[in-house]
């Protein structure tokens, strides 16, 4: 069977939770590859919502096994609160959850790292979600970082931390947890978790050989990448295509690769936004589409939808098919505008230089709307003819074909398409 990814186009909360939780019920395996709490996939299996920040969203799926692989970072507590929840709706995890060895463990420390430089001056913030991501990352490439297997050993734990915490207190307001603080309840962390770790490198190469169905997760967007991102606004991992082969351990191909993409854009925290609305048209994106963090609750961002970058990140992330997600909130708005460039950039691709990037300013083709309710809709055909017409557009300018339409938050509400409906 093929290897899936369900991956981010723009800047996160594309709605790639409920594409995977509909797509992993007939998966074998689902895999997070990257990200760890500040990832926030909204679902509403039979109707009541979850958020799932650290567990891939198989676990919704009593029949698919879930990998939380090497390359992800994990808050042991949150991890530990988010089983729970899980289990608490009889979803059982036991056999159906392993956590690598390899996984790079978010400590006290880094929370308070986070939350020192984004309290702090403002020239310094990027706009993160405050769950200490990036510094654990940080240490990981600073070899420094606590992991997975040093919850499993006291003596381990003890050098892991004590290491961090002699290159990285310095950097704190003075209020840094030292290692006695922290390494009672990291060591009880670990024996809660002990039972779900595993190497998940050789499962999954296990399970491909097995010729089983495997999903691969993304979490955040590709304009978050840490290197093909609007850097330095952007999260502190791979997160398109590319990182899934580092992110689980194993050389790999991936053979669909499906593009999540809302009919327009949004963004959370800092950082440019070439399509962004600022005026009644931005709120009304906002409160149509419940534009609010799955994570944080930080108001989103919202613009027209830019298919420059759509057709850059897509090239990046060898995206095979576009998944359109909220095509129902464009409803009402009467003129459509799409992104298709910007003002003097002849370029194929997104500048590098985050000020070039800030500066441009972008060039809009204008397109009919509609006024329909489309969210009882279940099939491409009898979507109103402008909307089909957006969706070619769309399709079109960006060269993927749309193999997914989304008018909706529940299950049902997404259904598969062979392209861009035609009339």
């Amino acid at each position: 069977m093929p290897t899936t990814a369900i991956l981010g186009l723009q800047w996160g909360d594309e709605g790639k939770g409920k594409l995977v939780d509909s797509i992993s019920a007939r998966q074998d395996f689902c895999v997070r590859f990257q990200g760890g709490g500040n990832a926030g996939h909204t679902v509403y299996p039979e109707g009541k919502k979850i958020v799932l920040h650290h567990l891939p969203t198989g676990v919704l799926h009593k029949d698919c096994i879930n990998l939380m692989a090497q390359g992800m970072v994990m808050d042991p507590f949150k991890l530990i609160d988010e089983i729970a929840e899980v289990e608490g709706r009889g979803l059982k995890l036991d056999e159906r959850l392993f956590i690598s060895d390899r996984i790079a463990v978010t400590i006290p420390l880094h929370l308070t790292l986070d939350m020192d430089r984004e309290s702090g001056n403002e020239a310094n913030r990027v706009g993160t979600t405050k769950r200490g991501i990036g510094p654990t990352y940080a240490d990981r490439y600073d070899r420094i970082g606590v992991r997975m297997a040093d919850l499993l050993d006291e003596t381990s734990l003890r050098e892991a931390l004590q290491r961090a915490v002699n290159v990285r207190a310095c950097q704190t307001d003075g209020n840094a947890p030292g290692v006695d603080s922290m390494i009672k309840p990291l060591l009880e962390a670990g024996k809660k978790l002990k039972r779900y770790v595993a190497d998940t490198s050789l499962l999954l190469a296990e399970a491909i050989k097995e010729d089983k169905r495997v999903l691969f997760e993304g979490a955040q967007g590709a304009l978050l990448d840490v290197v093909q991102g609007t850097y330095p606004f952007v999260t502190s991992s791979h997160t398109t295509g590319a990182g899934i082969p580092a992110g689980v351990g194993l050389a790999l191909k991936v053979e669909d690769a499906i593009g999540v993409t809302k009919a327009y854009c949004t963004r959370v925290g800092e950082g440019p936004f070439p399509t962004e609305l600022t005026d009644d048209t931005g709120h009304k994106l906002r409160e149509a589409g419940g534009e609010y963090g799955a994570t944080t609750g930080r108001p989103r961002r919202c613009g027209w939808i830019d298919l420059f970058a759509l057709r850059y990140v897509c090239r990046i992330s060898g995206i095979t098919r576009l998944a359109i997600t909220k095509l129902d909130v464009l409803s009402g708005f009467g003129e459509l505008k799409v992104g298709v460039g910007y003002e003097g950039h002849n370029q194929p691709g997104l500048p590098a230089d985050i000020r070039a990037f800030s500066a441009l300013k972008p060039k809009y083709e204008s397109l009919p709307g509609w006024n329909d309710d489309i969210s009882k809709v279940r099939k491409a055909a009898d979507l109103p003819a402008t909307a089909r017409s957006y969706l070619r557009y769309l399709e079109e300018f960006v060269e993927v074909p749309i193999g997914i339409i989304s008018v909706g938050p529940e299950r049902e509400a997404s259904f598969e398409t062979n392209g861009a409906p035609r009339d």
